[in-house]
């Protein structure tokens, strides 16, 4: 067998997502804005690395994920693509990148799989964007669906609530569901709504749910990186669990780094460069501090 073969198994493909969901192994998704995150990702058993809006919130400090633009969304794939070898990696189309008309939905889902070097792109909404969404993955373009509280409706919400809490509203989630399945998607990550409801939408559905406040019940579980990790805004969903406190981590590391700069400590001789033995000697030195530094040598 060929090195290139073997590579190509090792990458996590459409097939891969599916024979977990009919195997019923969990599928891990987690964000990733950045190269160094990505690649850290990349060397863990991690199934999809999303590059998700959320950057416009944890990474960029917008309020919410409204403001982020197309080339925003590029910019910070670009970079996590160079990082990722193995993951399957997914990327959302931000708000008003999709919605305008189905010719610019598929432009910019192009611009996305271009461009940022994506395997596939992920969409907010329901029924109403089977049509578009048909038309990307015509084009060869796998898309991930996303119903419950989709962020880019928050005005809609009145904020970020858990959706799906009335009998009208849960059998419109299970019409999007099944919608966007009988229009080709790959899966779809369901937010914010109650475990009974996201179970029983996992259970009429042949593809994979990729929870996120939605219960264990789904066929995998996603959230972003710097929820978990403990290194985010102020923002803390109730169904997100930090597994590390990298902001107490980090304002520990700082603190010291200003204390040992201070008071001399840091960069001692370990973190400096030196002249070579006998070489001090051979320079001219007429200025004060440099006749004191060949004198400590």
């Amino acid at each position: 067998m060929k090195q290139t073969d073997i590579n190509y198994m090792e990458k996590v493909t459409l097939e891969t997502i599916r024979q977990k969901k009919s195997k019923g192994e969990k599928i891990i998704m987690l964000t990733a804005y950045d190269f160094s995150t990505a690649r850290i990702l990349d060397d863990m058993d991690i199934d999809i690395v999303l590059v998700g809006d959320s950057l416009g919130m944890v990474f960029l400090g917008y309020e919410n994920t409204l403001p982020v633009t197309i080339d925003e969304m590029i910019y910070h794939t670009k970079a996590v693509a160079r990082a990722i070898k193995k993951s399957f990696l997914l990327v959302d189309m931000p708000f008003m990148s999709y919605q305008v008309s189905e010719n610019e939905a598929v432009y910019n889902a192009g611009k996305i799989i271009k461009e940022g070097n994506a395997n596939g792109v992920k969409i907010e909404g329901g029924a109403e964007l089977t049509g578009a969404i048909k038309k990307i993955i015509n084009c060869g373009i796998p898309v991930c669906g996303h119903i419950g509280m989709t962020p880019q409706h928050i005005n809609n919400f009145s904020g970020f609530k858990v959706q799906g809490k009335t009998k009208e509203k849960t059998v419109k989630l299970v019409e999007d569901a099944l919608a966007l399945q009988d229009a080709g998607v790959f899966g779809i990550v369901i937010e914010c709504v109650p475990e009974e409801v996201a179970f029983f939408i996992t259970e009429k559905l042949s593809i994979p749910t990729i929870g996120i406040g939605a219960g264990k019940n789904c066929s995998g579980q996603v959230l972003v990186i710097n929820d978990i990790l403990g290194y985010s805004n102020d923002f803390k969903p109730k169904f997100v669990k930090k597994y590390a406190d990298l902001n107490a981590g980090i304002k520990t590391a700082v603190s010291e780094f200003i204390s040992e700069v201070r008071s001399e400590k840091f960069p001692d001789k370990a973190h400096s460069f030196h002249l070579p033995d006998n070489a001090l000697p051979e320079i001219q030195f007429s200025h004060t501090a440099l006749q004191d530094l060949k004198n400590q040598n």
